[in-house]
């Protein structure tokens, strides 16, 4: 699985690396820090989901998951934040999932097997 990673904060990018690249069969093909360089790596790799952080500078999220689904239809995206209590208005904006960064990282790997999951499926 192709994923982008779109995180503003260097430490939050750094652990996400390190944990997905111990996963077999996943592959970063990309760090985006700001909405707007998120929107042009998107259409460039054309990644099969993206780890969203809903604070990221430029486009706010709910402004972000339209355009990016506009460059890439059927591309999953797990929003994650620091701020479990927005979990259901971020699903209603239209992301796939949403991981709490305060959660276990056994939730984000849970979260990404189930965006394989449907990947493989189709959609």
């Amino acid at each position: 699985m192709r994923i982008l990673l779109a995180e503003s904060r260097p430490r939050v990018r750094f652990a996400l690396r390190a944990l997905l690249g111990e996963q077999p069969g996943l592959q970063i093909v990309g760090e985006a820090t700001h909405g707007k360089d998120l929107l042009v790596q998107v259409e460039a790799t054309c990644p099969n989901l993206v780890l969203l952080s809903w604070g990221l500078p430029g486009l706010t999220g709910a402004d972000l998951l339209p355009a990016l689904r506009s460059v890439c239809d059927d591309l999953y995206v797990i929003v994650l934040s620091g701020r479990p209590e927005a979990r259901q208005a971020i699903l209603d904006a239209g992301a796939n999932a949403f991981v709490s960064k305060v959660e276990s990282p056994e939730q984000l790997l849970a979260a990404i097997a189930s965006a394989e999951h449907t990947n493989r499926k189709g959609g």
